[in-house]
């Protein structure tokens, strides 16, 4: 199912709301898609912009689940396949949906680039994956931010690590495409981390079959369908200030100075749909944290324990926390559990593991089980300070070294005093009585 595609059944299923007066894409369309969270909204009037906006639009793994026809349950095993099995897309040689407007005078102040918070540096791209290459290594996909700081420019976000920034730092420059309004199986492939050489549009194909083009002016395939694609280069010697900027913790980044990204044109559908996406916010965080719980599933599966479930959830602004259901089998099964997990997800700071009677997606089912499974002194697993994640605003300034606990929150196998099992009330046809 295309987005195009998506966004006609979201109306039709009456799951999309619209507004039609006119609105700017100064603050006013950050507050409104905030206030409606988790329902999806599109802009059909923006002030500044000939084109419309959608946001929210995959906010949760239950729409994410039902996007791909599956339950919220079978989205570990599900992306766990297409990791260890890619798959190579279609490629076409007509002109794609997202080449048939070609723009080569570039006003980046034309399209409805948002300006989300009060303090932001300037308008900001949050959704695109960027696809860009490397001569031994292939093509990558992920996400960076990108400030808008002139009617051709960005100041984009490159983290160090990533691939984006091995291959920038080894080729000094590097033709990029910023491609936005796309699926989840796109997004959440590029949001995923595999090893350098794998490239993610393989991945985004095994979850549900794309389509692939040769990009108008660089020498990249693109997915097909794309609202919009921004062509250019970015440059690692030209450097300009960026941020401040909401993060993931919805809190705000600092300045700094990154590498400049120069749009050389670009390519959109007819009537093109902006997609937005909100930092910090609901779907910016399943967007970021789904990806990692197969690598957590698949490593604490290897420490011998049965891995039942994985929720990073959204109170840990998915990413520092992660809530694990195994089937306990002996005492030592929590603690594998905890260290299985910091493995599978080195960004995380706080593990909590719980037996498969705890529902991971209730906060207060989780906390129940703190409450009365659990013990300081015996269950509590305290590692010594090492890197955690520069989202963290209490990590360490400058190195990220944080100090990661594991809670283990299952019950004890052999019960010498109270019983640890919740109490079932009896199940009665409610509709019998009213």
């Amino acid at each position: 199912m295309g987005f195009r595609e998506y966004i006609n059944k979201i109306d039709e299923e009456n799951l999309l709301r619209k507004v039609d007066v006119e609105v700017s894409k100064k603050l006013e369309i950050a507050g409104i898609l905030k206030e409606m969270e988790p329902t999806p909204v599109i802009f059909n009037n923006v002030k500044e912009s000939e084109y419309r906006v959608i946001g929210n639009t995959f906010c949760t793994k239950n729409v994410i689940a039902s996007y791909f026809g599956v339950t919220p349950a079978d989205l570990i095993p599900m992306l766990s396949k297409a990791i260890n099995k890619p798959s190579d897309p279609e490629i076409v040689s007509n002109a794609a949906p997202c080449q048939e407007v070609i723009e080569s005078n570039v006003d980046l102040d034309k399209l409805p680039i948002l300006f989300h918070c009060e303090k932001d540096g300037g308008n900001y791209i949050s959704s695109a994956v960027v696809i860009t290459a490397d001569p031994d290594y292939g093509q990558n996909m992920d996400f960076h931010r990108a400030m808008q700081f002139s009617k051709e420019k960005f100041a984009t976000r490159i983290v160090s690590g990533r691939h984006f920034h091995k291959f920038l730092m080894k080729n000094r420059e590097l033709e990029v495409a910023f491609c936005i309004g796309n699926t989840p199986n796109i997004l959440i492939a590029g949001a995923t981390s595999v090893d350098i050489g794998v490239d993610e549009l393989h991945i985004a194909n095994t979850l549900e079959p794309i389509k692939l083009v040769k990009a108008n002016s660089v020498d990249l395939l693109i997915p097909a369908e794309s609202e919009f694609v921004l062509e250019g280069r970015v440059y690692l010697e030209e450097k300009h200030p960026e941020g401040p900027f909401v993060d993931l913790t919805e809190t705000y980044d600092m300045i700094r100075e990154e590498p400049v990204f120069e749009v050389k044109k670009v390519t959109h559908r007819k009537e093109a749909i902006w997609q937005a996406l909100l930092p910090g916010a609901l779907e910016h965080k399943i967007l970021m944290g789904m990806p990692r719980e197969p690598t957590i599933f698949k490593k604490v599966n290897e420490t011998s324990v049965k891995c039942l479930d994985v929720n990073i959830n959204p109170g840990g602004c998915s990413w520092l926390h992660a809530i694990v259901q195994i089937d306990k089998k002996t005492e030592e099964d929590g603690k594998k559990a905890i260290e299985g997990t910091f493995a599978g997800h080195s960004s995380c700071k706080h593990v909590y593991i719980v037996d498969k009677d705890i529902n991971i997606y209730d906060p207060l089912s989780v906390e129940w089980a703190m409450a009365t499974r659990f013990q300081g002194d015996i269950n509590m697993i305290i590692k010594d300070k090492e890197p955690g994640s520069s989202l963290d605003p209490s990590a360490e300034p400058g190195t990220k070294m944080t100090t990661k606990i594991g809670f283990d929150l299952t019950k004890p196998l052999v019960v010498k005093g109270k019983s640890f099992d919740i109490a079932e009330f009896p199940k009665v046809d409610i509709n019998k009585y009213f």
